[in-house]
């Protein structure tokens, strides 16, 4: 970046250098992002990132509602990847109150957020491909990303976000269809995974416009805190299933694929090849669901069961303070992680007693991935730096909190 500076010093004295700006609002900046560009002809001098176009206040707003409400707040950062930030929040409180959550909740959570990382990435290699002139890959891709969200809305009427999500488990158990339907799916996606990859894995223009474009190695990784594809893409196996293994993620058989050449293409590959070892996962949870409750019998958190408020009041009592009042996790701080499709998505709470977080902050990927692109777009042609945007898949949700 110093060099960049230099130059741009250097050329501006000469009125040489085109300053550019990329967005705010541009396809290619996956969100409200602002890239101000500062051009020697179509050489990038200096990319400047610019953020806070999108900026919700979320995590101001949690602190003023209760912890059941915040999910509805939450899943909306990531807003593709709503189940990872639900879950980080539900592990993080339940930590902190000590909840254990049923085995069958568990494995339940476990289908849905490997879904997701499935669904979030097909969008990516979609309109990744699209920017790049390939409409029919953005067709595939769609595609397949609809029967996921099929699944979503059959499980809980909901598409982009299931929601389901409770303190002490999920709010309902999987149709009687669901399972099948998703073995149905598992069944025809490598099918659709192997169109995929006959479409880009090996075109010619696919590897020219990708290859060597907007290196990220493992230093600069460290030094910009960049997690999930993009470390991987430079050759690190971080990945926080493995690393701080939650939801019993130690007991499934999966690879961590690695690329050392840390450029865009690295982390195509390694996206691809995460979709293969999330449905493998998706499987084995499949195999594994067992009956029993969604939902912790623990009556600080969990509502009772609804047949029971027809004939008991201490049930309904016991509903009521719960939805208006809310629970009561203990005074204390906590860091919960999770790995979404993007990369580290973690929460830290501190709690006062109260029945609202004291203060909720949330560590996004995305964060990271945006602050590094003004290190590694400078050198880029202006038409590459599409693709080292889209590379690092920024969500602006994710980053204006």
């Amino acid at each position: 970046m110093e060099n960049g500076i230099s130059k741009y010093l250097e050329y501006g004295e000469t009125g040489d250098v085109l300053e550019l700006n990329l967005g705010p609002q541009h396809p290619s900046t996956h969100g409200v992002l602002r890239l101000k560009l500062r051009l020697d002809g179509e050489v990038v001098v200096s990319a400047e990132p610019v953020i806070g176009y999108l900026h919700t206040g979320v995590e101001k707003e949690c602190e003023s509602r209760t912890y059941h409400q915040v999910f509805t707040l939450v899943d909306r950062l990531d807003y593709l990847s709503g189940p990872a930030e639900e879950q980080a929040f539900a592990a993080v409180v339940e930590r902190l109150m000590t909840v254990e959550v049923p085995e069958r909740a568990q494995t339940i959570r476990l289908i849905l957020l490997e879904l997701s990382r499935i669904a979030s990435h097909l969008l990516w290699v979609g309109t990744s491909a699209l920017e790049l002139n390939m409409s029919s890959v953005y067709m595939y891709c769609f595609a397949e990303r609809e029967k996921i969200l099929d699944l979503f809305e059959e499980m809980s009427g909901a598409r982009m976000f299931p929601s389901c999500w409770r303190i002490g488990g999920v709010a309902y158990d999987l149709n009687p269809e669901f399972e099948g339907h998703a073995r149905r799916f598992l069944k025809n996606f490598p099918e659709t995974w192997k169109d995929l990859d006959n479409l880009l894995t090996n075109n010619y223009v696919w590897c020219q416009r990708l290859k060597g474009i907007a290196i990220i190695d493992k230093e600069t990784c460290k030094q910009y805190m960049c997690t999930g594809p993009v470390i991987r893409g430079a050759g690190v196996p971080y990945d926080i299933r493995k690393v701080y293994p939650y939801l019993g993620y130690e007991t499934y058989q999966f690879d961590v694929p690695t690329y050392t050449e840390a450029d865009s293409y690295a982390r195509y590959m390694v996206r691809m090849e995460e979709m293969k070892q999330s449905a493998s996962i998706i499987d084995q949870a499949l195999s594994r669901l067992k009956p029993g409750p969604v939902l912790t019998n623990d009556r600080k958190v969990a509502l009772p069961p609804r047949h029971e408020l027809a004939r008991s009041m201490e049930a309904v009592i016991h509903q009521f303070k719960l939805v208006s009042e809310g629970i009561h996790p203990p005074v204390g701080e906590l860091y919960q992680c999770v790995e979404s499709a993007r990369g580290e998505l973690g929460y830290y709470l501190e709690s006062n007693g109260s029945n609202r977080p004291y203060r909720l902050r949330v560590r996004s990927p995305s964060f990271s991935h945006v602050e590094v692109l003004h290190k590694v777009l400078p050198g880029l042609l202006l038409s590459d730096v599409v693709v080292g945007i889209a590379s690092v898949d920024p969500i602006l949700g994710d980053v204006d909190r």
